[in-house]
């Protein structure tokens, strides 16, 4: 149980990236009131939730009706991660957990950024649903350790709004190094995830058997 959510609630914080997030919406933000930027925040981060609780629950039924075995899924979903590891790593802008130059300019000219793209797609990313439909697929059948990972879902959901709430503070407390500091670190954890994902699902997919 306890490998569970440390493996769940590490590979959430790095797709979701919570200070990340914070760093953007800082940006996005600047000449926003106090109350709106809570408000903003807020709603930003149920959304997100909402969405990402939901690819967790049906998300798996959803791909065994498109013919999606659960090896083809870990492994996948361990290439998509790996992806945005070595990002993360390099310090690079990924599609998978932020935003790109045109969602940005046109977040910029939003009065309300919540949904768009606080929700989805910085928070409710790729790589974010992803990992919640491949964490709560590996905890199948066992009710425990799918609340563990729900539950390391919603823990990484209330750093993530605590960091949006703190957003200016967060940003020139930690500034553009020791953001990218956190980052790579996060980067090398997920990549490691990642690889392991795919071993098991090149393991379990049973095309070396003879």
């Amino acid at each position: 149980m306890i490998e569970t959510a440390s493996v769940a609630f590490a590979t959430f914080f790095a797709t979701i990236g919570p200070l990340d997030v914070a760093a953007i919406f800082a940006a996005l933000t600047a000449n926003a009131s106090q109350q709106h930027k809570r408000a903003m925040a807020l709603r930003g981060v149920f959304i997100a939730a909402v969405i990402l609780v939901l690819f967790a629950l049906v998300g798996e039924r959803l791909l065994d009706t498109l013919g999606i075995t659960l090896p083809a899924l870990r492994t996948a979903g361990g290439i998509l991660l790996l992806l945005i590891g070595i990002d993360m790593v390099f310090a690079r802008e990924s599609g998978g957990v932020s935003t790109t130059d045109e969602e940005e300019q046109e977040a910029a000219s939003k009065q309300d950024i919540s949904v768009f793209p606080i929700a989805t797609p910085l928070i409710a990313g790729p790589g974010a649903m992803g990992a919640a439909i491949l964490l709560m697929a590996d905890a199948e059948g066992n009710v425990t350790l799918q609340a563990v990972v729900i539950g390391s879902l919603m823990l990484v959901l209330l750093l993530t709004l605590v960091s949006l709430m703190l957003a200016s503070q967060i940003h020139k407390l930690l500034g553009v190094t020791g953001m990218h500091v956190i980052s790579r670190v996060m980067g090398i954890l997920l990549a490691a995830l990642a690889v392991q994902f795919i071993f098991d699902g090149i393991g379990n997919s049973q095309i070396f058997s003879g």
